[in-house]
């Protein structure tokens, strides 16, 4: 029965490292990981009532793994923001007045990004309006 836990341990590893990580975020791959936990939890079952208590309790963990992996939080494509942006709004956002220039609008997207950028611990929704703001008012 050792093979069983040599298998388990291979599987954990194959399952948390970077490679399976990576595929396991796609969505198709959500219906085959709970496929495969269920299938992992009945050899489990099966193991376990034949008297190998150790390797079914290692199974029975690779198989909630995989059904972790399966329910696992997915990222959602961002909805494109809306661009109905006034030449008002966009200034008063940028601070700048109706003579600014390009240069003084640049200047003034980029003092506002450096203190709100999701990077360094702004919010990614306001970095889009700003983009938006800088957008709207270098296109007119």
């Amino acid at each position: 029965m050792s093979y069983v836990l040599v298998a388990g341990v291979v599987v954990a590893v194959l399952l948390w490292g970077p490679f399976l990580r990576r595929l396991l975020r796609r969505e198709q791959w959500r219906i085959g990981s709970g496929a495969l936990s269920i299938g992992v939890f009945a050899a489990a079952a099966f193991v376990a009532v034949r008297g190998g208590w150790p390797e079914g309790l290692l199974l029975a963990v690779i198989g909630l793994m995989f059904a972790v992996s399966a329910r696992w939080p997915r990222t959602r494509p961002q909805t494109p923001p809306e661009t109905g942006m006034s030449p008002e709004a966009a200034r008063a956002m940028l601070g700048v007045g109706p003579d600014a220039s390009r240069a003084d609008i640049q200047a003034a997207y980029t003092r506002l990004m450096k203190r709100v950028h999701p990077d360094h611990g702004g919010a990614s929704g306001l970095a889009t309006q700003l983009n938006l703001a800088r957008d709207r008012l270098l296109k007119t």
